[in-house]
C-alpha cells in the first residue's frame, strides 16, 4: 500500500491505495464521488473524465499515484453550493442529456474545452466531444449546451 494526497474538490485529501489503484476508483470508492462514471473500462467512452491540474483527463487511464500532489476536479466540484456551474446550467437548459450517465464526463469535457477556446464552433464542439459517448442522443442538444456554457463561462 502507499499513501496518496491530493486536493479534490478544494479539499485535501489523503488515502491508502494499491499501486494498481486507478483514480477513478479512488474517487468513487475511497472518496465516495460517484458522479464520475465508469462506462467502458477502455478510456473510450469518456463518462470517468474529470480535471486534474485543470486538464480534462480519463480518471479510468490514470492511477490514483499519478495524481499524488495533483488538484483534481469532479463534477461534484463544479456547482458554488446550489448554484450550478454556467456550463451544468446550460445542459439543463438545452436538454443536453438524456439518461444522464455520460453527462458528467460531457460536462468535465465541455468546460475544458470552454477554457482553452471562449468561442467554440459547432465543429470544435464535435471534435473535442470525439472521446466522449451518449448512447441515448444524437449529440445535437449537447453541441447546443457546450456552445452555450461556453459563452456563459465568458459572461
Amino acid at each position: 500500500m502507499a499513501t496518496v494526497s491530493m486536493t479534490i474538490n478544494g479539499k485535501q485529501v489523503t488515502g491508502d491505495v494499491e499501486g494498481r489503484t486507478l483514480l477513478v476508483d479512488f474517487l468513487r470508492e475511497d472518496q465516495r464521488l460517484t458522479g464520475t462514471h465508469v462506462g467502458c473500462d477502455t478510456s473510450q467512452c469518456g463518462a470517468c473524465t474529470v480535471h486534474v491540474d485543470g486538464k480534462a483527463v480519463k480518471s479510468c487511464t490514470m492511477l490514483a499515484l499519478q495524481a499524488d500532489g495533483a488538484a483534481v476536479t469532479t463534477i461534484e466540484g463544479l456547482a458554488d453550493g446550489d448554484v450550478l456551474h454556467p456550463m451544468q446550467e446550460a445542459f439543463r437548459e438545452h436538454h443536453g442529456l438524456q439518461c444522464g450517465f455520460c453527462t458528467p464526463g460531457m460536462i468535465m469535457s465541455a468546460t475544458a474545452l470552454a477554457a482553452r477556446n471562449a468561442a467554440p464552433t459547432e465543429a470544435d464542439v464535435r471534435h473535442h466531444l470525439e472521446g466522449n459517448l451518449c448512447r441515448c442522443t444524437g449529440y445535437h442538444n449537447i453541441v447546443k449546451a457546450v456552445m452555450a456554457g461556453a459563452r456563459a463561462m465568458q459572461a
